[in-house]
């Protein structure tokens, strides 16, 4: 027998009430309910990244969080980043670097290269390759082999701070 309760959130700057499944993932929970597929579930152990979004300004794995958990809370997925343009110049980096190949870390992988892109310019500073290695380090990529991704997140951090390349 399955216990459901009543959760209210915000998704990605909208009011959302809904029943949900005391067990249900936040992954599941936004891809399921709310139809916004862009956060994927990949190893549903928070190894992968796959799923990574922002729950009150905060990246977690979504598979990991129970939606029950947020009630109350801001989540953002990479639907709400990416039409808020938040994420327009890291899009376009990894089109033009080639930081993308099958896509299905890319997601993930953008949410947590803007964390570290927020955390730099909160210190007025640039990240490091090995900074950016460390910080997407919990995001698994099958296909690029990280080097073009390091290269999108430099060259925007760079270009964020108005350092020329």
């Amino acid at each position: 027998m399955s216990m459901d309760i009543d959760i209210t959130l915000t998704v990605n700057g909208e009011r959302v009430a809904e029943r949900v499944e005391a067990r249900k993932s936040l992954v599941d929970f936004v891809r399921d309910d709310l139809g916004l597929t862009g956060s994927h579930v990949g190893c549903e152990h928070g190894v992968c990244g796959a799923c990574t979004m922002r729950v009150d300004g905060v990246i977690v794995r979504g598979c990991l969080m129970l939606a029950a958990q947020c009630d109350g809370s801001h989540v953002e997925t990479i639907e709400g980043l990416s039409d808020s343009g938040e994420v327009a110049d890291l899009q376009a980096a990894f089109e033009q670097r080639n930081a993308l190949q099958c896509g299905y870390c890319t997601p993930g992988m953008l949410t947590a290269a803007q964390e570290l892109l927020d955390q730099a310019k909160a210190k007025q500073s640039v990240p490091s390759r090995d900074e950016i290695r460390e910080h997407i380090s919990g995001n698994y990529c099958r296909c690029t082999g990280y080097h073009a991704i390091v290269d999108a997140v430099e060259s925007v951090a760079k270009a964020r701070a108005g350092v020329k390349s």
